[in-house]
């Protein structure tokens, strides 16, 4: 079966489509919203200008559709680009790197039911520290995109994830319950490289923006 999958540049897409592509899938198209409200309910918005170079080194075709990210309303944009993947690469399903949110994986399952698309979550309700594991014995190379909780702050913005910060992020559990892997909204990531990538990417011009425990880092790849 063809398939598309909401890919956002960060490691929960990422590492579903790895998953997919292992488990014999084809992936046909990649379909990133990129929502002009940094705070959108439904979509990954550090960095999310940068998927055109991650398509580019996977060699995948991608659909990017702009959204003002508009509560309920964004859910119309992400409809427009899924109908349009069916009807340009002949997709049976749409792949969701969702985890824990029954927001967002509820709404694109009622959008793939409307348009008679399979859905698959390969990372639903995942375990969050064997998900950050499963990152590292992969050998993807992540870094932290933006932060938005405290103690989080913009020291851990172009952090990597490896066995360092999962040892960090169990301590933040630990003492605060931040989710470790950021599905609560904590943390948003970047995938430079990984076994899908022709070559690694890597930050250029790095700029750092926000205030108190809401960072975002920005900047090109190549």
């Amino acid at each position: 079966m063809k398939l598309g999958i909401l890919f956002s540049g960060g490691k929960d897409s990422g590492l579903a489509l790895f998953l997919a592509k292992k488990q014999g899938y084809k992936i046909s198209c990649l379909i990133s919203i990129v929502s002009e409200n940094k705070y959108s309910y439904m979509f990954h918005t550090p960095l999310i200008q940068r998927v055109e170079k991650q398509a580019e080194v996977m060699g995948i075709p991608l659909i990017i559709k702009k959204t003002k990210g508009e509560k309920e309303k964004e859910l119309k944009d992400l409809e427009i680009a899924i109908r349009k993947a069916k009807k340009e690469y002949k997709i049976g399903g749409i792949i969701t790197g969702a985890v824990e949110s029954v927001y967002q994986a509820s709404r694109v399952q009622k959008i793939c039911n409307k348009l008679n698309l399979e859905c698959f979550n390969p990372l639903w309700q995942k375990d969050q520290f064997e998900l950050l594991d499963d990152l590292i014995k992969n050998k993807f190379e992540v870094i932290v995109a933006g932060v938005s909780a405290y103690p989080l702050d913009e020291n851990f913005l172009g952090r990597k994830v490896d066995k360092n910060f999962v040892v960090e992020m169990r301590k933040l559990w630990e003492r605060f319950k931040i989710n470790p892997a950021g599905e609560g909204g904590e943390f948003e990531s970047f995938v430079l490289n990984c076994s899908m990538f022709k070559r690694g990417l890597k930050m250029i011009g790095k700029e750092i923006s926000g205030r108190e425990n809401s960072w975002s880092l920005e900047g090109d790849v190549e």
